[in-house]
């Protein structure tokens, strides 16, 4: 690879697609390129942030908080202190989304043996921790 890739290089590297690489310099995710002869280049690292984006995601952070971790802290703190301060709220905020869905795997599983006639009779049944019968 040369040292300053072209937009489509650098999707087919990064396995996103050129859209989605603008839309990320739009929202200050990543830095604005260099461009030559009206074209887009970009260095090497922008390939590495590209992977960390994609990692940050897949671990359940948004666009924004994608923005804090990279940009948002003292530029003395290293990476991995960033990713450990926001990955401990990240945690707290999926253990309680597990909860949720839990809850709510329950009260579908419990309409599913359902065998009552009224809407009235079922609910309280599906709500609560027993079953429909």
């Amino acid at each position: 690879m040369d040292s300053f890739l072209p937009i489509g290089e650098l999707a087919k590297a990064a396995d996103v697609s050129a859209s989605t690489i603008r839309y990320y310099e739009s929202i200050g995710m990543l830095p604005i390129p260099t461009r030559v002869s009206g074209q887009r280049r970009y260095t090497i690292e922008v390939l590495d942030q590209l992977k960390f984006i994609k990692t940050a995601q897949l671990a359940g952070f948004s666009n924004q908080e994608i923005i804090v971790l990279l940009e948002g802290f003292d530029d003395q703190a290293p990476p991995s202190e960033r990713w450990r301060h926001m990955a401990n709220t990240k945690c707290l905020e999926l253990e309680e989304k597990k909860k949720q869905i839990d809850e709510m795997l329950n009260v579908l599983k419990n309409g599913l043996k359902c065998d009552c006639l009224t809407w009235s009779e079922c609910f309280p049944k599906i709500n609560s921790k027993g079953s429909c019968s």
